[in-house]
């Protein structure tokens, strides 16, 4: 994976927003008829081998955290935390609509995709 050049502008592209409006995430996840039930374990989970590297920021360190800019769904997410303010990787595993991104993108694969139970993920009917 290529290293994040300290002059990475975390913006969102031009090419992401129409008519001068930036996408409504909210709004794109109610389209995709995005679901899963409260209940269910995470289907994105952290690989156990690689818990040490995620804890210690290495994404964000090195490549800048690219899984907060490259998922559709904005499912990963870093959190300040106010006592120490070092920052932590939030998985929101309720918005993913299953492009598989992490998968492919993630530096060092750390991310485990299982399929998830039942009839969760979206449904493209609307869009």
């Amino acid at each position: 994976a290529r290293r994040a050049k300290p002059s990475l502008s975390t913006d969102t592209p031009k090419s992401w927003t129409r008519s001068r409006r930036r996408l409504d995430l909210l709004t794109n996840l109610a389209r995709s008829g995005t679901a899963h039930n409260d209940d269910q374990p995470a289907h994105l989970r952290i690989k156990d081998s690689l818990k040490s590297l995620v804890d210690s920021n290495e994404s964000l360190k090195t490549y800048a955290g690219p899984e907060q800019r490259f998922c559709p769904a904005g499912v990963y997410e870093y959190h300040e935390d106010e006592a120490s303010g070092d920052k932590k990787l939030v998985i929101n595993a309720q918005n993913c609509v299953h492009c598989k991104c992490c998968s492919i993108k993630m530096p060092h694969e750390y991310i485990k995709w299982t399929v998830p139970e039942g009839a969760g993920g979206p449904n493209y009917a609307m869009m």
